[in-house]
C-alpha cells in the first residue's frame, strides 16, 4: 500500500512591517542573537530522529527512530545542554548548516527564515503555545520508538512519511 503524504504549501514571506515586525521577519539567520536562535525552533522533535541516506542516489528516507535523548512526549532534548559529549554525532545547527542539510523539514522555522518565508500558525512563536505544534499533528509527539530498543538494520522497518514532506 501507498504511503499518502499530507503537502504543507509554501508560506511566502509577508511584505516588510519596518521595525514592528517579528525578528524572524526582519533578520537573517546570523543576525539573530543566541535567544532568538533558539526560539525559532518549533519544538517539532523531527530533527532529534534518524534518517536513512541512498549512498548511490543520496535519497533521504525519514524514520521514526528517535535520538536516545529525545523524549518521544514532550519532544524535547532528554539533556540539551550536554547533548554533544552524550551523542557525538549530533549536529549543531548554525546558518550555514541549515542551508545545506537536505533533511530539516520544509516546516522548520529555521529552514523558513533562511528561505525568507514566513512562520506557520502552529508555530510557539505565532500562537504563543508551545502545545500548538503537537496540536497540529506537525511534531513526532508519540510516534517514536527510541534508537535504544533497536538494532540499526532495523531502521528500514521505522521509515514514514511526516506531514509538510516534500
Amino acid at each position: 500500500m501507498a504511503r499518502k503524504r499530507e503537502k504543507v504549501p509554501p508560506r511566502p514571506l509577508a511584505a516588510a512591517e519596518g521595525e514592528d515586525a517579528p525578528f524572524w521577519r526582519r533578520k537573517t539567520l546570523e543576525e539573530l542573537s543566541p535567544t532568538e536562535w533558539e526560539s525559532l525552533c518549533d519544538g517539532c522533535g523531527r530533527c532529534c530522529l534518524n534518517k536513512l541516506e541512498d549512498e548511490d542516489t543520496g535519497e533521504i528516507e525519514f524514520t521514526a527512530v528517535a535520538c536516545t535523548l529525545l523524549d518521544g512526549e514532550t519532544c524535547k532534548c532528554g539533556d540539551y545542554e550536554h547533548r554533544f559529549e552524550k551523542v557525538p554525532d549530533c549536529i549543531q545547527l548554525t546558518p550555514a548548516k541549515v542551508r545545506s542539510v537536505p533533511w530539516l523539514p520544509p516546516t522548520c522555522g529555521y529552514r523558513l527564515v533562511a528561505e525568507r518565508k514566513d512562520l506557520y500558525w502552529w508555530h510557539p512563536l505565532l500562537s504563543g503555545d508551545p502545545e500548538t505544534v503537537h496540536t497540529a499533528r506537525i511534531s513526532v509527539q508519540g510516534r517514536t520508538i527510541s534508537e535504544d530498543y533497536l538494532d540499526l538494520s532495523d531502521y528500514g522497518d521505522w521509515i514514514v512519511d511526516w506531514p509538510g514532506e516534500e
